[in-house]
Order: C-alpha cells, then sequence, then structure tokens
C-alpha cells in the first residue's frame, strides 16, 4: 500500500507545479522519493520519479529529466507495465525534441508508437503523431510532416479530443506559414482559435494568436499583427509567460515599424 506521506507531497508538488512554482514543487517531489524508497513501492516510485522527471524537463535540467525518466522505465519493465513504458519514451522524445535533437526524438517516438499500436493506446497514439510532425516539420520533410499531422487530426477526431485538435491545426497552420501559403495558414490558425475559444482555453488562445500575428507580419499587414500581438502579450502578463518580454519587444518593434513603412 502507498505510503499517505508520499500521495500528499506530490499532491502538494503538483499544486506548486501547476502555478508554475517549479523549485517547490522539486522539493515536495524530492521528499516524496526520499518516502518512496525506503518503502520499496514500485508503483508510488513510479509516480515521483515521473514527477521529478517533468519537473527537471521543463526547468531545463535535461540530463537529471532522462536519468528520472530512464529509471521510470527499468521500473516499469519489471511490472510489464507496457502503455507506462510507452509515455516514458515519449517523455525521453520530448526532451531530446526540447534540446534539438530531432533525430533522438524520432527514434523515442517511433519505439513509442509501436508499442501503444500492441497495447491500443489510442488517446497518446494521436499525441506522437502529432511530435513526429513536429519532427519532421524540424528537419525538412514537410509532406511528411503533414502527413503525421493530418493522421493525428484524424484520429483527435474519433477520439473527441478537442484540445489535441486546437493544437493539431495550429501545428499545421504553422507549417503552412513556414511554407509562405498565408491563406491556408490563417484557415488553420482560425480553426484552431474557434475550437480554444469554445474550450475557454486562453493559453491555446494565445497559440493560435500568435501563428496569426506572425502571418500577417510576413504579409506586412501591420494593424492586423499588431492587434494579435497586442491579445498575445496581455495573456503572458496575466500568466506571467517567460515569453512575456520577447513578446513586448517584438510587438514594440512592430509597433515602430508601423509608422515608419511608407504605403506602396
Amino acid at each position: 500500500m502507498r505510503d499517505s506521506r508520499s500521495t500528499l507531497l506530490n499532491q502538494q508538488g503538483n499544486e506548486h507545479f501547476s502555478k508554475g512554482f517549479y523549485t517547490e514543487a522539486y522539493h515536495c517531489y524530492a521528499s516524496a522519493l526520499e518516502v518512496d524508497r525506503c518503502s520499496g513501492d514500485y508503483r508510488a516510485l513510479i509516480i515521483t520519479l515521473g514527477n521529478l522527471g517533468n519537473i527537471c524537463a521543463v526547468s531545463g535540467r535535461r540530463t537529471q529529466a532522462q536519468a528520472y525518466y530512464q529509471e521510470v522505465m527499468e521500473l516499469q519493465k519489471t511490472i510489464g507495465d507496457e502503455r507506462g513504458i510507452s509515455i516514458t519514451l515519449v517523455n525521453l522524445g520530448n526532451v531530446c525534441a526540447d534540446a534539438g535533437e530531432w533525430e533522438r526524438g524520432r527514434a523515442y517516438y517511433l519505439e513509442a508508437l509501436d508499442l501503444m499500436n500492441t497495447v491500443g493506446h489510442e488517446e497518446a497514439k494521436a499525441v506522437v503523431l502529432s511530435d513526429l510532425g513536429l519532427v519532421a516539420k524540424e528537419t525538412g520533410n514537410d509532406q511528411e510532416a503533414m502527413a503525421y499531422y493530418e493522421e493525428s487530426l484524424a484520429l483527435m477526431r474519433r477520439l473527441g479530443n478537442q484540445t489535441g485538435q486546437a493544437d493539431v491545426y495550429r501545428m499545421i497552420a504553422r507549417l503552412h506559414l513556414l511554407r509562405q501559403e498565408y491563406p491556408e495558414t490563417i484557415s488553420c490558425a482560425q480553426t484552431s482559435l474557434a475550437m480554444a475559444e469554445r474550450l475557454k482555453d486562453e493559453l491555446r488562445m494565445a497559440g493560435a494568436w500568435y501563428v496569426l500575428a506572425g502571418c500577417y507580419e510576413k504579409q506586412k499587414q501591420w494593424k492586423e499583427a499588431i492587434t494579435y500581438l497586442e491579445y498575445v502579450v496581455k495573456v503572458d502578463q496575466k500568466h506571467h509567460l517567460p515569453k512575456l518580454q520577447e513578446n513586448t519587444d517584438r510587438l514594440l518593434a512592430l509597433k515602430k515599424r508601423s509608422t515608419t513603412t511608407l504605403p506602396s
């Protein structure tokens, strides 16, 4: 039976994590780990080590995150948790992708996908397909990226995953933007935005606005670009997001550019 102290510490860590208090979250998870190592409860260890991996991943401690995830996977192999292993492989892929190690990330994602096909984990499979689409996009394989995105989107529709669909439409919009396909970019970004608005998800709304701002900026339609980027900055300010300064500087530059650019 899992030690109640570990459960409480992980719950406290999750609360800190959700608020962006990563240091406090890490301390809670580390304390839970001491309890779990003493109890020898494999399933409790898997939860706590996974949380430690997640907190290290989002705070840039890549080597630590990989070590925690690897230990999680060894424990999952011991208890025969193939579904859990598939998710841990995705987490390892994400760490690599965040560091720009696209081929290593792709290898982890493909291994996870094979396992998900075996165990029938369709919800996670839909996300991994979008991850593979991102890797293909970042490595210059546009057609492969679109194929992965479309497969992911079809599966998410079947599963009724609205947040996932909003994310994939935004990813497709970014791919169209990269290819300078502006009408397609706007269409996909607007679809993502409409879904995010129905979900009342401000962060996903901001993601769609950001793509729209970039699309209009590329077309030198300064008024529209400024409007959408202002929306983004407001969300950055409200949620204390890390790109606040970067987006504020970009907004100021856009405003300056709009006043100095002469009409053609």
